[in-house]
This record gives C-alpha cells, structure tokens and sequence, in this order.
C-alpha cells in the first residue's frame, strides 16, 4: 500500500494515536479485567496481560512522543530552525528516551536478553561508520538502533521503508533527521548503480557523504525481513538476471536473503573513509508472522548479537569484487546463525 502525502496522513494518524492513547488510559481498568479474566483461558504465562501492558506503554510512548515534537516545532519557529544543530540534537535525545524506555518494557514484559560479541561500535570513536546488518525476526532493527544511540552513543542515519511512515512517530521524527525512506522495491539489481528511474542509490549517497565523527548509517541489504517466499523471489530473480553463479550462492545461504549491493555500494563510494560494521543477530529469526509472535508469548529468549568491523582500508573499492565481498560476508553471517540460532 501507498503511503499518502504527508498533509494527508499526519492530520489523521496524529490525533488518531492520541485519541487511542487517552481511551485506552481512561479505560484500562475495564481492560485489565477482560484481559485478567482471559488470562486462564489461553496459553502462555499471562498472555493478554503482557499484550495489553505492551499496546498501552507503546500508546502513551507515542502520544508524548507527538506532543514533544509538537512543542519542538513550536520552539523552532513553526519549522524554520528545525535542522539547526540544538534542534537535531534535541531530537536524537528523544529518540534516545523513547527507545530506552520502549525496549525497556519490551525486554522486561517479554523476558528477553541480549548478548552481544564482537568489536562494539563505541570501540572506534571519532571514526564514521556504514552499519550493514540482516533483516530477520520481530524487532531487529529497533534493537539495532537502540544499541547504536543508546548503548554506543552513536547518531544512526537510516535507510528505511517508506511504509514504515505509517506510525507518526517515525513519521514525524525520522523525517526531521537525516534519514531515507525507500520503496521496498528498491535496490532490485546486483549492480552496485542503476543509470534509469529515480535514483535511491543516490539519496543513500548524499546521506552517506555528509557522515560525521559520532554518525553511524544503517542499511539493511536484503530490503526486508527472511521469508522462504521472498528468498525464493530473490534466487529466482537472479537466474532471471542470467546471474547463474550468483542464484547458485544464495541457494546455498539457508538463513538469510541475497543482498542487494546497490545501496551499499553508493555508500562506500560517497564515504571511503568509513569503516563497515556487519551485524547479525538470532534468536527471533523463527517468528516471522503475528501468529508465530503471540503462539511464543512470554518469548522468555535470548538474543544473540555479533558485530565486525571492517577497515575502510580493506574494502574492496572495484564494483564485482565489492559485490563478491558482500556475498561472502553473507555467506560467514550465513554460517554464524546456523552455529548459533539454537543455543
């Protein structure tokens, strides 16, 4: 689906979102009750219970959220000072807020953990970084961006989809920070530029080259979340291509999606100074639907992070072998999960 302009969207989805947040605060005792007395009655340790507590935090979150950036936009001049420097950076310390106390909860209700290994962000300050991670399971990327800003003290410039703006929260704030909002159908090539259409490689570029000291650019090469059917549409896509040799490597991936090297690519060449970090992630990676989420609740999980850092200097900077390079790092997240995805 499409989304709507945003002199269209925001007046909808903004008092909608309040408006929710207030019923369900006014109401929530007779929501506690219903959820209590459903409580027995359906698997799991106090499943409604921990949905409504999650849809409520994530309300009021989100209300005050809007109503912060409401009073931001005032303090600006109505907008004309919204990308001075105190005002970016009063909205990463928002972010900040809300995705400390979001993950928080989350963790806590759900019974989550997280394990981290590898090289951490924080351990090369004053250095830009391009952070490529996988895109699998419920959430990944909001532990990601949690890690960066709050645990690594980063200021994560992301490219994400454009979808993702139906939530007015993102909507609103991502929009006023230096971020991309991309068609998933972006990127749907293994060559690292495309010479037709709008060009997503090059506002990935401008966002790229504008990288500072404490900047960290997210991407997420495979374009979305691991399904059989889209690793499927990907091999498929590349025989297509007469891409035979490519096809044959992701076949051989069980875990993850081809990488689309485009986006990438644009990146490493408008920032050669920054180094890659590669990040891969399991333990949620089975979840892939609604039902698979509420048939787990409590998820009572660990979540296993591991992150490398590669030198600028040990990038490959020729287009094939840059793409070569991709697919192997792949092929080694490839090998981590199956090591690691059932302990």
């Amino acid at each position: 689906m499409s989304v709507p302009p945003r002199w269209i969207r925001r007046p909808i989805l903004i008092p909608a979102v309040i408006t929710a947040a207030v019923l369900c605060v006014t109401t929530l005792p007779m929501w506690v009750l219903v959820s209590a007395a459903l409580s027995p009655m359906v698997p799991g340790r106090l499943r409604p219970l921990r949905v409504l507590w999650l849809a409520t935090a994530y309300l009021i979150l989100e209300s005050l959220a809007l109503i912060i950036l409401g009073g931001l936009w005032i303090a600006s001049g109505f907008g004309w000072k919204i990308r001075a420097p105190w005002c970016q950076t009063a909205h990463y310390r928002l972010v900040r807020w809300y995705l400390w106390i979001l993950f928080g909860e989350v963790r806590r209700v759900l019974r989550l953990r997280i394990e981290v290994a590898g090289p951490e962000p924080d351990a090369y300050p004053g250095h830009p970084l391009i952070v490529c991670c996988r895109h699998a399971g419920p959430g990944d990327s909001l532990i990601l961006i949690h890690a960066l800003i709050n645990w690594y003290r980063r200021e994560p410039r992301i490219v994400l989809k454009d979808s993702l703006q139906w939530d007015p929260g993102i909507d609103v704030v991502l929009n006023r920070l230096p971020n991309r909002f991309l068609s998933p159908n972006w990127g749907r090539t293994t060559t690292p530029r495309r010479a037709h259409s709008r060009d997503p490689e090059q506002e990935i570029a401008a966002l790229a080259s504008q990288l500072d000291d404490n900047d960290a650019l997210v991407i997420f090469p495979e374009g979305g979340n691991f399904t059989l059917r889209r690793r499927w549409y990907a091999i498929t896509r590349l025989r297509s291509l007469g891409l035979t040799h490519m096809a044959q490597r992701a076949e051989r991936m069980r875990h993850v999606l081809a990488p689309r090297p485009g986006g990438l690519a644009a990146a490493l060449t408008a920032a050669p100074e920054a180094d890659v970090m590669v990040v891969a992630h399991t333990g949620l990676d089975h979840l892939t639907t609604v039902a698979d989420i509420w048939r787990e609740l409590p998820m009572d999980k660990t979540i296993t992070m591991r992150w490398w850092r590669i030198p600028a200097a040990d990038i490959p900077r020729d287009p094939e072998a840059q793409i070569s390079w991709l697919y192997d790092w792949w092929e080694h997240i490839d090998t981590w999960i199956d090591e690691h995805r059932h302990r």
